[in-house]
């Protein structure tokens, strides 16, 4: 019996250590090429827990084989303060500008049969952290977008600069993105992404004399929310069905190839600014990702620069996992992170400060 458990542990230990091994895969193959690496990437938290508790299992059973899954969390290393920062920054926030990004979600207008929202909710809540600089995804409007644009100005103090791009989806009602600014806003673009719902936009504001770039982006998602079933439900009953399955993975895969080409049209946008840059929002992929990877090239993630603890800012119907960023080039110093845990959307709004290097 004994061997028997231990030829079990040895086998479900080099399963997991090789998936984890594949993952890592996730940041340089283009799901476009090939796909497998990112199911992986998207699953590395998990299958990084998974690896260490067998490292812990095997110590406590003074076993090396504690040693297959060490070398290849060692070998995947970096990935890991991505996730978890253990050291906190400075926290310097005098003369600082504050940038807050946070998907609402349509302020929760389709998640209740009551016709209450989060609207109100989420308006005070970035009142009271008083941000500078203010991105908002999936941003919702019911009625006329110019008047309901202002309002909301108005709600937050009517202090704010405003860029907006919305769609219409039918009987008067808009959703999309806008950035807001208490700097001059002095010039506005955006990046069409061929084929899909998925907006982002770039304002460029004057801060003193010095102009900036700020890239506000919701990416495609996996757009599972047509599934009866909630992910984890779909991957763990023994009754689903195949094609529920097939249904799965085949928009898994769709949500991985449209966003490795929105991320390259989108480093393509951020390598021609004239201008420093702050790229900001949802990329629906986590930080094991081609498209994290395509992005943050040549950026510093504040998070991981500035941030303290477990870094994940998704917690919805779907595994807890981290695709909320704010990043930013050469010229900015970050000195400080916070992902804030309040519950009016799926997502968790994250802050970051900086300054201009002189």
């Amino acid at each position: 019996m004994r061997i028997i458990l231990y030829k079990t542990l040895l086998a479900v230990n080099v399963v997991f250590a090789f998936t984890l091994l594949i993952s890592y895969l996730a940041v340089i193959i283009s799901p476009g090429d090939f796909a497998l690496p990112a199911f992986f990437g998207l699953a590395y938290p998990y299958l990084l827990l998974i690896n260490i508790i067998l490292v812990i299992v095997w110590a406590m059973l003074l076993r090396f084989e504690a040693l297959i899954s060490l070398i290849i969390i060692a070998i995947g290393f970096n990935h890991f303060s991505n996730y978890i920062q253990l050291t906190r920054g400075s926290g310097d926030k005098n003369n600082t500008y504050k940038v807050l990004s946070y998907n609402v979600r349509l302020f929760n207008f389709f998640e209740y049969n009551n016709g209450s929202t989060s609207e109100k909710k989420v308006i005070e809540f970035i009142k009271t952290q008083k941000p500078d600089i203010i991105c908002l995804q999936e941003f919702f409007l019911s009625g006329n977008p110019t008047l309901e644009e202002a309002t909301i100005i108005t709600s937050l103090g009517g202090k704010y600069y405003s860029h907006m791009k919305v769609s219409g989806s039918g009987k008067n009602r808009f959703y999309g993105i806008i950035t807001l600014s208490k700097f001059p806003i002095v010039g506005k673009g955006e990046i069409v992404h061929q084929g899909s719902s998925s907006r982002s936009i770039y304002t460029d504001v004057l801060i003193d004399k010095d102009t900036i770039r700020i890239f506000n982006n919701h990416l495609q998602s996996f757009r599972l929310k047509r599934m009866e079933r909630s992910f984890i439900e779909e991957l763990t009953s023994s009754d689903a069905k195949q094609s529920e399955m097939k249904t799965l993975s085949v928009s898994l895969r769709k949500g991985f190839v449209n966003r490795a080409l929105q991320a390259q049209v989108l480093k393509e946008q951020v390598n021609k600014s004239p201008y420093p840059v702050l790229v900001v929002g949802d990329f629906n992929d986590t930080p094991v990702s081609y498209s994290y990877t395509k992005i943050r090239r040549g950026l510093h993630d504040s998070f991981v620069n500035s941030g303290y603890g477990a870094g994940f800012t998704y917690k919805g119907n779907y595994p807890p996992n981290r695709i909320d960023y704010i990043l930013y080039d050469n010229s900015f110093i970050n000195s400080f992170f916070e992902i804030i845990k309040v519950r009016y959307s799926d997502h968790y709004p994250i802050v970051a400060y900086f300054k201009k290097k002189n």
